[in-house]
C-alpha cells in the first residue's frame, strides 16, 4: 500500500519524548502515517509509541543505518518524513518539507539546524566542531553547497529512498545520504529548522569521537568510490612529489661527480614513480566504471519511477473502489 506521506522514526531509548514528538507529527502532519522503529530499547518507547497512535516495528540489527535500512525496504509512500525521536526538531516545517517532494519534486530535503539555533542550542562544543568540519569537506570535495551534512531531519521522494543503497550500520548514515544525492544530481532543497538541545532525562547515543571518526572515514571512503580519478590523481601526485624529492640530491650528486653514489636511493625512487603511475591509471579506470554505474542508476531511477506510477494507480483505483 502506497501512503502520501510517512514520518518515519528511529527510536533507541526514546521513552521520555517520543510521545511528545508523535503528538507534534500528529499536529503538523494530520493525514500521515507514523512509523517507530524500535532499535532494541530498554525502557518503554514502544510501547508508549503504539500507546500514542503510530505503527511500531522492530529493528534487532542495533545501529542507526541499519533502521534506516529496513524502514526504507518496508514502507512505500509518495513522501518520506525522518525525524529522531528525541524532541530536538519542531515538527512545524514537516508540511513545508513535504510539500516540496511532492509538488517541487525534490528528492531530498534537508532540515537545516546550522543555519539557526544549533550552535547556540548544542552544549556540545566538539559536536558544533564535527559538524563545520563534515561540511566543509564534503561542499570542498565534492564542489557542492549543502547547509547541514549530518541532520537527522530530512524529507525524501520515493525514488530517493528505493534507489539509496544504504551502506552504513551507524551515524554516519546522514552524511551517505547527502553524498549519494549530490553525486547523482538528484534534486536537493533546504530549509532552515529551529534546533533545541535535548530536553533534561534524554541521553544523546552518538559519540563524539568514535562517532565522528566514522563519518570521516566514510567521507574519504566515499570519495574515493564516487571521485576515485581525483582520489587517485591525489596519491599519485604525493607519491611523485615524494620521488622527485628525494631524487633531486642523487641527480645533484651525479652532476657534480658524474657518478651514482646513492644507488639504493635511485631504486626505490623509481618504484615510487611506478607506483604514482600505476596509481593515476588506476584512477582513470575506475573513473570509467564509475560513469557506468551512473549509468545503470539512471536506469533504475526509470524503473523506480515506472513502479511509483503502477504503486499511485493501485492506490487510487483502490480509493475509487470504496
Amino acid at each position: 500500500m502506497l501512503d502520501k506521506t510517512a514520518v518515519l522514526i528511529p527510536c533507541y531509548n526514546e521513552a521520555p519524548t517520543i510521545e511528545k514528538v508523535i503528538r507534534d507529527a500528529k499536529a503538523a502532519l494530520p493525514d500521515a502515517v507514523i512509523y517507530v522503529y524500535d532499535n532494541n530499547s530498554t525502557d518503554d518507547t514502544a510501547a508508549i509509541a503504539a500507546k500514542a497512535g503510530a505503527v511500531v516495528r522492530k529493528e534487532y540489527l542495533q545501529g542507526k543505518g541499519n533502521v534506516i535500512r529496513r524502514m526504507f525496504r518496508e514502507i512505500d509512500a509518495e513522501c518520506y518524513i525522518l525525524i529522531d525521536g528525541d524532541d530536538t526538531y519542531p515538527l512545524e516545517s514537516a508540511a513545508r518539507m513535504a510539500d516540496m517532494v511532492l509538488h517541487r519534486h525534490a528528492d531530498m530535503v534537508v532540515g537545516d539546524r546550522l543555519s539557526s539555533t544549533y550552535f547556540s542550542e548544542n552544549k556540545r562544543p566538539f559536536h558544533n566542531f564535527g559538524n563545520s568540519l563534515v561540511r566543509g569537506s564534503i561542499n570542498r570535495l565534492f564542489h557542492t553547497d549543502i547547509k547541514d551534512i549530518m541532520t537527522g531531519y530530512r524529507a525524501f521522494s520515493y525514488a530517493f529512498v528505493k534507489t539509496f543503497p544504504v551502506l552504513s550500520q551507524g551515524f554516519e548514515i546522514e552524511t551517505e545520504m547527502t553524498i549519494h544525492a549530490v553525486y547523482n544530481h538528484m534534486q536537493i532543497e533546504n530549509v532552515i529548522v529551529d534546533y533545541r538541545d535535548r530536553p533534561q532525562g534524554s541521553v544523546s547515543k552518538l559519540n563524539t569521537y568514535s562517532d565522528g571518526c566514522r563519518v570521516l572515514k566514510m567521507i574519504l571512503r566515499l570519495f574515493k568510490t564516487y571521485k576515485p580519478l581525483a582520489f587517485f590523481s591525489l596519491i599519485a601526485a604525493c607519491l611523485m612529489l615524494l620521488a622527485i624529492g628525494f631524487f633531486i640530491p642523487v641527480f645533484i650528486r651525479f652532476l657534480e661527480t658524474h657518478l651514482v653514489l646513492q644507488i639504493p636511493t635511485l631504486v626505490v625512487c623509481g618504484f615510487v614513480t611506478l607506483a604514482a603511475i600505476q596509481s593515476f591509471f588506476a584512477g582513470l579506470i575506475l573513473s570509467n566504471m564509475s560513469e557506468n554505474n551512473r549509468r545503470e542508476f539512471e536506469y533504475q531511477l526509470q524503473r523506480t519511477a515506472d513502479m511509483y506510477k503502477a504503486l499511485r494507480r493501485e492506490a487510487e483505483n483502490g480509493q475509487n473502489a470504496e
